[in-house]
Order: C-alpha cells, then sequence, then structure tokens
C-alpha cells in the first residue's frame, strides 16, 4: 500500500515544473533557439554535428565505411554537439536541425548548401549520392527501406521508453518498464527472427539498414546500452549476437564508434574528426598512456 494519491491528469496540461531526470535542464515544450551560436565549418564538403549517441554512431559508421570503400567525396568534419549542455539549441544548429537533435549533416558540395536532419535521412541522403549500401534491384531495396524504417520507427520505444523508465527517469515505475521491457523483447525477437533467415536485415548484404539498426540493439545485445543487457536476457538471442559481433569487427564500425565520443575509455573518444590522421594520433597516444601505465 502507499500513502500517494493516484495521479489524475489536468483538463489541460500546462508545463510549470521540470519533469526530473538525468536531462531536465534541457527539455522544454517548445522548439527553437535559446542563443546565438554559429556552427563550424572545415575544409571538407561534408559538415557533420553530432554526439556518439547511437543515432550519432549511424552517420560516423556510414562515413568511415564508405571512404574505407575509396570514395574520396565522402571526407568529412565531425564537431561535437554536448546535447547535455544545450548545444543543440544554438542558433546554427536549429538552422542545420529545426527538431534540434543530433545528428544534423550539412551538405557543401553543391551550389547551395543542403541541410539533411534525422539519421534516417541522412545515411538515405549519403547512400544515394555515392551510390553504396543501397541494393539495386527492387525487392532488396525494398527489404532494405523496410528494416531501415522499422528501426526509426522502434527506437522510440526502446530509447524513449524504455531506456528513460529504466535508467533516467527520477523515479522507478513498475508498470512502464514492464510495458517498454515487453516491447523491446519482441522487437529483439523480430530481429533475431529476421537475422536467423539471413545473413544481414536486406539480405546477404551490408546496408545502411545494418547501420541504422546496429548502434541500438547491438549495443543493447552486448549489454552496453543502459546496462539492460542482463535485464532484457539479450544473451538469448543468438542471431542478434552473431550479426553484432560480425558487424563489430568492421575497421570502419570501429572508427565510427570513436568519432564525437565524449564518454567513456578516454582513448576511444574522437571529439573531432577532421582527416583520416586524426585516429592515427589518437592510436599513438593510447601507445603512450599504455606504455606509461607499463
Amino acid at each position: 500500500m502507499t500513502d500517494t494519491p493516484p495521479y489524475t491528469p489536468p483538463a489541460v496540461w500546462t508545463w510549470n515544473k521540470e519533469n526530473g531526470g538525468r536531462f531536465a535542464n534541457i527539455n522544454r515544450p517548445i522548439s527553437g533557439a535559446t542563443h546565438e551560436q554559429d556552427l563550424p565549418v572545415g575544409q571538407h564538403p561534408l559538415q557533420l554535428y553530432s554526439l556518439a549517441t547511437p543515432n550519432g554512431i549511424k552517420v560516423t559508421v556510414m562515413l568511415e565505411e564508405l571512404l574505407a570503400l575509396g570514395h574520396a567525396g565522402a571526407e568529412y568534419d565531425a564537431w561535437l554537439i554536448r546535447i547535455n549542455e544545450g548545444q543543440q539549441f544554438g542558433s546554427g544548429f536549429v538552422a542545420a536541425n529545426p527538431n534540434s537533435k543530433i545528428p544534423a549533416l550539412v551538405d557543401h558540395s553543391g551550389p547551395a548548401p543542403i541541410r539533411v536532419f534525422e539519421s534516417g535521412a541522412i545515411l538515405l541522403h549519403l547512400a544515394e549520392k555515392f551510390g553504396a549500401f543501397l541494393p539495386t534491384d527492387a525487392a532488396s531495396r525494398a527489404e532494405c527501406f523496410s528494416w531501415l524504417f522499422w528501426q526509426m520507427g522502434s527506437a522510440p520505444y526502446l530509447g524513449g521508453g524504455f531506456g528513460h523508465f529504466y535508467a533516467y527517469a527520477p523515479e522507478k515505475i513498475e508498470y512502464a518498464i514492464d510495458r517498454f521491457a515487453m516491447e523491446v523483447k519482441r522487437q529483439l525477437h523480430v530481429l533475431d527472427t529476421r537475422l536467423g533467415e539471413v545473413e544481414y536485415l536486406a539480405g546477404k548484404d551490408y546496408t545502411i539498414a545494418d547501420m541504422a539498426v546496429w548502434p541500438w540493439y547491438g549495443g543493447l545485445a552486448k549489454g552496453a546500452l543502459y546496462g539492460a543487457g542482463e535485464f532484457l536476457q539479450a544473451q538469448e538471442y543468438k542471431n542478434v549476437q552473431r550479426w553484432t559481433d560480425q558487424i563489430g569487427e568492421r575497421a570502419a564500425v570501429q572508427r565510427g564508434r570513436m568519432v564525437n565520443a565524449a564518454w567513456g575509455d578516454p582513448a576511444s573518444q574522437l571529439h573531432e574528426r577532421h582527416d583520416a590522421g586524426d585516429f592515427e594520433t589518437k592510436t599513438q597516444d593510447k601507445i603512450l598512456a599504455a606504455q606509461e601505465q607499463g
């Protein structure tokens, strides 16, 4: 029993207090800029403004994969946007993404800059621009699009639903955690079933669908997302585990995970990326640090 009375929603909701939780200081019910702040622009046509959350990792993995294929035009500058400090509400970022979410890409390769926001849209823009990681036959292309948009529709249940109530909410609510845990496990079963039939989500080839899904559900499978792998018994989804490991072994994926990372092992953080030499410098720093510790 509890002495707390049940919550009754008001007739009209008003924002008169912070809702608590980890991101309460930046949550608000209106859009737009809160301050003037121009975005930096580097030397390459592709300018990425992001953070190494699952949505950000999708795009840096794609860019590194394109470079690994030899697409020199995919060289990019990646700038760190610290969302916990509200940098996504700067005027320059809002101009690039009126929704104030990372990642945002500005493509300067044409006569006028093109802004692209929403991670799935960025993946599609790059795949079509470079003719890579997107099937050309109708059936495989449709399958790729289906899994790409499956991820875009499913991730809010994983991140804003389960992740919020399990990891970030100011109090644990059994109903909310149970509701979203059930849905996330259903999603894992959907993925596991598909990956028991094919090597990659669209079929035999690695595509933008895998790049979109892997940072979210691969991270969950390995316990790196919300620390919830054991709670959700993610190890039981053997096909998801196989696929996660297979993609994680790709050198471009390993590089992409480092870009705009701002937490975890300092040796795996590359706050900004402006050319391939930045990874070499980071590797040298890691070697020197290990030698000093030894």
